[in-house]
């Protein structure tokens, strides 16, 4: 009896190890960060003058895409592209004032899917735009900590709306799903509406000696903070989903954070002019800067300029440093180990070039955006891909890299196999669009332009809404020798078979540039 008793609790042990061996691995969790109007212009782009030290580290321990593009430059249509796998055309979403349900009602979100398979997802700050949330998509609300706009009073009173709660332009209806009954006025373009002169905001950067918790995503890093605490006691991997506003206008930061940039070093756009033989309504000048206290409706001077682009930077910092305390708490906490982390910026930005600021168009300065991915264990950690992607990829990609089934709806790629091989054979070209109304193009029933990025070209066609067959312009811009797409080539007679043969490519669309089989 005594042996009896000496030898159970060993072999109990040995069964508990035993069950726990034969155990299915724990799904990873996943640390989805989305931040608005950010450009890849950072430390992880090579921009070494930018101090994005928590971004940099995501990138050390991750894949960073060099070449990610957006499906449509502007809040809402990206993110429900995003959100969703799909495009624009499908979602139906060109605007700010369309809910994708309303084209959509049935669709699985990429958060909806994850809760659908045993994730607990949650969800802080801007994920979807403004208040266009989506109560599927999360398994608690999605909520956004309130936070003052500006910390100065000053330009608190300057300001019609004091609160950071719905920072684009055109704010969002609190629909749950409808499209507002509001439809945009006449010429404007998505969030971004002609300027009225009458600089209804308060100014456009603000620079105060106020701590991080004053503004919205000092108060999101928080939450997130507290929140990871929270599903760390949970059984359920997690899905949690951050968004970060800055640096959206308006350029608001603590100093400490202006104070990290020299602005006599900081160097201007090159090219501020309008590309050479491109349609006028191609590139507007940025009506949503023009909407804050100080900005003129004309050409921006120099020195404004050069303020501006130090907003932008020190927003950038600020909001960096807000992502490294969620990353520290995912260190210290233990999670890290188990937790895959995407960061991605909605579309690029414009900070002087080609004489225009914000987004709202076809062009590389705003359909490029940063896209970093970190999977424990990869072995390609620090690498940086080439390889032509798309943010509708994101979708597919996380889905695969958790074990879960890939829904039919998807019109994206996992990129799941450039994470294992960051420089392989992959997709012949990536698409953006970008409508414009009657108003802008003189077009009875406006145009929509279609974009195809592939490895040396941007070709562009704007073709009339009500008969895509009817083509208004083309432009064709060559990186080789053109970087900044300052000349449309398009109408050169020389160019007429290049023409031609992008032409094909483009009418395959995306389904025509998806990579080679792995």
């Amino acid at each position: 009896m005594l042996h009896l008793r000496l030898i159970l609790p060993f072999v109990l042990l040995v069964t508990v190890v035993s069950r726990a061996a034969d155990a299915p691995p724990r799904r990873p969790n996943v640390l989805f960060i989305a931040v608005d109007d950010l450009r890849p212009e950072l430390g992880a782009y090579g921009a070494t003058y930018i101090k994005s030290p928590n971004i940099d580290r995501i990138a050390k321990a991750g894949v960073t895409f060099r070449r990610a593009y957006c499906q449509q430059a502007v809040c809402s249509p990206t993110r429900s592209s995003l959100m969703t796998g799909t495009r624009p055309d499908t979602t139906q979403v060109w605007d700010l004032v369309t809910h994708f349900r309303t084209a959509l009602p049935h669709v699985v979100t990429l958060g909806q899917h994850f809760k659908n398979n045993g994730y607990f997802v949650q969800g802080m700050g801007k994920i979807y735009h403004g208040s266009f949330d989506d109560a599927p998509t999360w398994s608690v609300p999605w909520g956004t900590p309130r936070a003052v706009k500006y910390a100065l009073e000053q330009n608190q009173k300057l300001d019609q709306r004091q609160y950071e709660t719905e920072p684009d332009d055109q704010a969002s209806a609190k629909s749950k799903g409808k499209a507002r009954k509001r439809a945009p006025a006449e010429g404007m373009t998505a969030d971004d509406p002609p300027s009225t002169g009458l600089n209804s905001r308060g100014p456009a950067f603000e620079a105060a000696d106020v701590p991080d918790s004053t503004f919205q995503d000092g108060k999101v890093a928080d939450l997130a903070v507290a929140t990871l605490r929270d599903l760390s006691r949970k059984q359920e991997p997690f899905f949690l989903a951050v968004g970060f506003i800055k640096p959206h206008l308006p350029f608001v930061a603590p100093k400490k954070y202006w104070d990290l940039y020299d602005p006599a070093k900081i160097e201007l756009a090159p090219n501020k002019f309008r590309p050479k033989d491109a349609p006028d309504y191609a590139i507007l000048p940025g009506g949503e800067l023009r909407n804050y206290h100080g900005i003129p409706v004309g050409s921006i001077p120099d020195d404004l300029a050069r303020q501006l682009k130090h907003g932008y930077y020190a927003a950038i910092s600020y909001m960096d440093a807000q992502l490294g305390k969620v990353l520290d708490e995912l260190d210290r906490l233990g999670l890290r180990e188990n937790t895959i982390i995407v960061l991605w910026g909605d579309h690029g930005w414009k900070l002087g070039e080609h004489d225009a600021w914000c987004k709202h168009s076809t062009f590389e300065n705003d359909t490029h955006a940063p896209l970093l991915i970190s999977v424990p264990g990869m072995k390609t950690a620090g690498a940086k891909s080439n390889a032509l992607v798309e943010f509708v990829d994101i979708y597919p990609t996380l889905t695969e890299l958790a074990g879960l089934p890939l829904p039919g709806h998807l019109e994206g790629v996992s990129m799941k196999p450039l994470l294992e091989q960051p420089n392989r054979p992959w997709k012949s070209a990536a698409f953006s669009q970008y409508p414009r109304s009657k108003a802008q193009t003189k077009s009875p029933h406006g145009l929509m332009g279609y974009s195809m990025r592939t490895e040396r070209y941007r070709f562009t066609v704007w073709v009339d809404r009500s008969n895509a067959a009817k083509v208004d312009a083309i432009e064709l811009y060559d990186h080789q020798s053109d970087p900044m797409e300052n000349t449309n080539i398009a109408g050169d007679p020389a160019n007429a078979g290049l023409v031609q043969t992008l032409k094909a490519q483009w009418e395959k669309g995306w389904r025509g540039a998806r990579p080679p089989a792995t």
